[in-house]
């Protein structure tokens, strides 16, 4: 009796490992890929892979792809993998990525895509991403960045420039990474005109609230070339002037910008990559190659040396104060004559009372002397 239960005991163990094989199977590691089951990572970095391996488990959280040869992403790429936390596809030949590839890992939280040749990315790209953190696009081709992409990069800690084809970068985008602590932009050949302005006003808060940033060097136009965006004295941008429309609203936002900003700062202590804000205020010179302000070579002169200036938060509240007062002063004024125009009015008035009541009594004792000497006159004739 007790070998027959034991036998039975055995097939029910064969059986449930025959119904379990096929599944071991169908999410076994990819022969190309090396897999660890407790740290659910799989690595397939440097196997002269063409595309993504298949067959992934769909626990992995980590997967290495760097060092291949990658050509393109079609859509849902990873949808075996919705876990997955880290990606790395860097050092491939990455030319093109579908919209949709990344469809299905909401999770993901750091991807390389560095040393590929992108040329550009689509809006939707990371749309249903919310949790990235790090993100790395450096070493491409990459002509610009989406601003719409600026929702899905709100959690961003470090973002990954250098090295591309940028020329200028969308203000509306940096001002969403409000919890961005590292930038590379260097290696890219930026054009620092009037629209560059916007960039370079939202770097000196960014660099004052202890962001990281290497360096943007200009490329163009020729006067600028190889100078740092941070080191260029907002003289140089005259061309632009106050009637730039770039200017107006890059100047807007920063100031508002920094309204917000005094209620975290300490004293007047400012950071020392912050330079000295001047504007220039001649109207003499205009706008070089028209409706875009990207001229303006020619009309660059070289400032005159001067005083030190002090920092820009700093000349900010002096000039808050400043026009504070002229405000009060004004309103002192406005009360101060109101309060004279008062007493004058009541001065006049009160003469013109006094003088009306003397005036009554005046009519008043005319009109009794007429009634006496009335009184007297019939009595003098009757006495006749």
């Amino acid at each position: 009796m007790r070998a027959a239960q034991r036998s039975l005991a055995d097939m029910r163990v064969i059986l449930v490992c025959a119904l379990l094989s096929p599944l071991s199977l169908s999410h076994a590691c990819p022969k190309e890929c090396s897999c660890n089951s407790n740290t659910k990572v799989v690595d397939c970095k440097g196997r002269g892979l063409y595309d993504i391996p298949r067959r992934l488990h769909p626990d992995t959280q980590e997967l290495y792809l760097q060092d291949n040869r990658i050509r393109g992403l079609g859509s849902m790429a990873f949808r075996e993998i919705p876990l997955v936390r880290i990606l790395d596809l860097s050092n491939n030949s990455i030319t093109s990525i579908s919209p949709t590839a990344l469809l299905g890992v909401r999770a993901l939280q750091r991807l390389s895509l560095a040393y590929n040749s992108l040329r550009e990315l689509d809006k939707r790209l990371l749309g249903p991403i919310r949790s990235l953190s790090h993100l790395d696009l450096s070493h491409n081709s990459l002509w610009g960045f989406p601003g719409a992409l600026g929702d899905s990069l709100r959690n961003l800690s470090y973002l990954g420039l250098a090295n591309n084809r940028l020329t200028r970068l969308d203000r509306s985008l940096l001002e969403a990474l409000t919890r961005l602590d590292s930038l590379t932009l260097r290696g890219n050949p930026w054009r620092c005109d009037c629209q560059l302005i916007g960039l370079k006003l939202w770097l000196e808060t960014y660099l004052f609230k202890g962001g990281v940033l290497d360096e943007v060097l200009c490329s163009q136009p020729e006067e600028m070339k190889n100078k740092d965006l941070q080191k260029i004295p907002y003289e140089l941008f005259h061309a632009c002037m106050t009637t730039s429309y770039h200017y107006l609203f890059a100047n807007i936002q920063h100031l508002e910008s920094e309204r917000l900003l005094r209620g975290h700062t300490h004293g007047n202590h400012a950071h020392p990559s912050i330079h000295a804000l001047h504007v220039p205020m001649g109207m003499g010179e205009g706008f070089g190659g028209g409706g875009g302000g990207a001229g303006g070579g020619g009309g660059m002169t070289e400032c005159e040396t001067k005083q030190k200036k002090q920092p820009v938060n700093l000349r900010h509240a002096i000039a808050t104060v400043i026009i504070t007062g002229v405000v009060c002063g004004i309103v002192c004024l406005m009360m101060l004559a109101a309060a004279v125009y008062g007493c004058a009015y009541a001065a006049i008035m009160a003469k013109y009372q006094r003088e009306l009541k003397k005036n009554e009594e005046l009519a008043a004792a005319q009109g009794a002397d007429h009634a006496t000497a009335d009184e007297k006159e019939p009595l003098e004739n009757a006495i006749a």
